[in-house]
């Protein structure tokens, strides 16, 4: 990349839409163009139904647009065979539900480790790895202790810790607070912030204001149509 060059965006859409077939078919979200840069924290509202969750499906390879372009990390993922989307979804995006999908008889470190399991990686690394991750989210004297010991927070950290373990480029995050009371989602919130500074590109996708006013950018979705960018 020459010195004149701007950096490649970690996400790049380019009139991307998704169409389910049916009849009549239906136009899960309209084309839309979006560019989200390493070191972005985006947060994406809307109502239930309005068309976040086929959006988050799209940026993390579960659904491929049947119309315009996606491109992760400069590669267009439209192009690629269903083996290599699932090697590129593995190595580039890590996920974050709101209802943790932990492992209950597997202690933290564990439930983070196995997320390394496909990649290669000897088992020893995978251990080191694992206890790096949980320290990063404020888990290092938890290391041993079983989901179901851990309180809803602890086990959001956990599952924050999973999903960072193998350096992915992009972090999506489904109603990370959904499940959370309000100390712990505000904690959680507080956490992703940390982790933006550091460097972590995040999308954070919500139904709820508040959580969207933590975005360094927002865009809005409602029956499929993507609001313009606008600052929080």
């Amino acid at each position: 990349m020459s010195a004149g060059d701007a950096p490649t965006p970690v996400v790049e859409l380019r009139q991307a839409a998704l169409t389910y077939p049916g009849t009549p078919p239906v136009q899960a979200l309209l084309p839309c163009d979006l560019s989200i840069h390493r070191g972005d924290l985006l947060t994406v509202v809307g109502p239930s139904g309005a068309g976040k969750s086929t959006f988050l499906n799209v940026l993390g390879l579960l659904d491929i647009p049947t119309a315009g372009t996606y491109l992760l990390d400069g590669i267009d993922v439209g192009e690629l065979r269903d083996g290599e989307r699932t090697t590129i979804r593995g190595r580039k995006i890590g996920f974050v539900f709101q209802f943790f999908h932990l492992l209950p008889h597997r202690p933290a470190w564990e439930n983070v480790a196995l997320a390394l399991a496909y990649q290669g990686i000897p088992s020893r690394q995978r251990q080191s790895l694992a206890h790096e991750a949980l320290e990063k989210v404020g888990l290092a004297h938890r290391l041993h202790s079983m989901p179901t010991k851990l309180s809803g927070g602890e086990r959001q950290r956990v599952a924050i810790a999973r999903a960072l373990v193998g350096r992915p480029s992009l972090l999506l995050c489904d109603e990370p607070t959904g499940n959370l009371d309000t100390m712990n989602a505000e904690a959680i919130l507080c956490l992703l912030d940390e982790l933006n500074r550091s460097g972590v590109t995040i999308v954070v996708i919500t139904h709820d204001s508040s959580v969207a006013r933590h975005g360094r950018r927002s865009v809005g979705i409602k029956d499929g149509v993507m609001t313009e960018l606008v600052q929080i």
